[in-house]
């Protein structure tokens, strides 16, 4: 971590730690319990985890702000994967299928990211059916990605974790979505 980097999460820190009204931790626990109560795809552990890794989520006032932080996370993670996915097709693979099967998830991912610029805009208008749409895409695009592996039965997807956090992030910001949607 960078000198700025960790200056910035101290300061970010402490000034959530002298607003007496927030009580980002609290909120978190509630949002990712309920969030695992309605969806069986979402870990309680991994939604506690997912938002505890992001600083952002430690001065989360209310459910809006931390869906738009999930959005964030689960955009994040898209990135990192269509990078990783970059990588791997820079590596000469013997197999054509394989190859294949990543620039096909690279091109789910591509559209995906693009996706979520359109779910945080509508997020962010309060537009919550529109966004709900979006997000349900990006959890298609890696289901749809890692489908593509399953066409063959000797061929192991070297994307099968990133996928299923990629669908599970997803699935978090979308339950979030829905809770607001029904307090609308």
């Amino acid at each position: 971590m960078s000198p700025s980097s960790f200056l910035f999460l101290s300061l970010t820190i402490f000034l959530c730690s002298f607003n007496p009204f927030v009580d980002a931790n609290n909120l978190i626990q509630q949002t990712c319990k309920n969030c695992s109560k309605n969806d069986p795809n979402i870990s309680y552990k991994f939604c506690t985890t997912s938002f505890q890794s992001d600083h952002r989520s430690q001065c989360a006032q209310n459910l809006e702000e931390l869906g738009l932080i999930a959005i964030k996370i689960s955009r994040h993670n898209v990135t990192n994967t269509s990078d990783y996915i970059k990588r791997l097709l820079k590596k000469k693979s013997s197999d054509p299928f394989i190859k294949e099967c990543l620039e096909d998830c690279l091109e789910v991912y591509s559209d995906a990211i693009t996706t979520f610029r359109e779910a945080i805009r509508d997020y962010k208008a309060k537009r919550y059916e529109d966004c709900n749409f979006k997000l349900s895409s990006i959890i298609d695009a890696s289901t749809t990605c890692e489908d593509g592996f399953k066409q063959r039965n000797d061929v192991i997807s070297p994307l099968t974790k990133r996928n299923k956090n990629v669908f599970q992030l997803s699935a978090i910001a979308l339950s979030i979505v829905n809770m607001l949607n029904m307090l609308k």
